[in-house]
């Protein structure tokens, strides 16, 4: 996955407490290939198009959140089903952060080991970010993950906690595969050995 070190872009203000997954991403695009040109309007589609694929009044629709990569949000961002396709839609919309109260906690391992950058903040916290966002539309938020530190669009600083083990994969890309094949000497030797001290179990 593409490692996540900093990011200053367009944040967009999203004040929907409890969002699931399925509003993230309905459930009937699920089988959808990934490499599907429609797939970055998947993303809110129920809440940005209506029937006829018109757009509806909502905010990601409008210029200039069109170009977010951060997302701030109210909290229990990312509840419901555990679908890892919510994290892909993102990602096809060039979303990089989220940041709110709360997340769904399949959902936040999930956009860890997709490259996505899920960031706690206060309840408090949020609604300022989110304040400052509707008042200054296309205001920039900057994300340090090795600082772990966040600045809004009016300069406050804001610090975030991350578990040391995800900001580590995070800040060098590595997904669960590339974990593992950390280790790939280790495990072909373990394999050589266990084949001769245990080959009559092996066809």
């Amino acid at each position: 996955m593409e490692p996540f070190t900093t990011l200053a872009a367009v944040a967009v203000p999203i004040d929907i407490a409890n969002c699931d997954t399925d509003q993230i991403i309905p459930a009937r695009f699920l089988r959808k290939a990934v490499d599907d040109p429609d797939y970055p309007r998947f993303l809110f589609h129920d809440l940005r198009f209506d029937v006829h694929g018109g757009e509806k009044d909502f905010v990601l629709n409008r210029e200039p959140y069109r170009a977010a990569r951060i997302i701030v949000t109210e909290r229990n961002w990312g509840c419901g089903s555990s679908r890892e396709n919510a994290v892909t839609a993102l990602m096809k919309n060039d979303i990089r952060c989220i940041i709110a109260p709360s997340f769904g906690d399949i959902h936040f391992n999930n956009c860890l080991k997709r490259g996505v950058l899920p960031v706690r903040l206060s309840d408090d916290e949020c609604a300022a970010l989110r304040a400052q966002l509707h008042a200054n539309p296309g205001a920039r938020v900057q994300v340090d993950l090795s600082a772990q530190q966040l600045t809004g669009p009016e300069g406050s600083a804001y610090a975030f906690e991350l578990d040391p083990f995800d900001k580590e994969r995070m800040l060098t890309g590595l997904d669960d595969i590339d974990l593992t094949l950390q280790y790939a000497e280790a495990i072909d030797e373990f394999e050589a050995q266990r084949s001769q001290r245990i080959g009559w179990l092996t066809p």
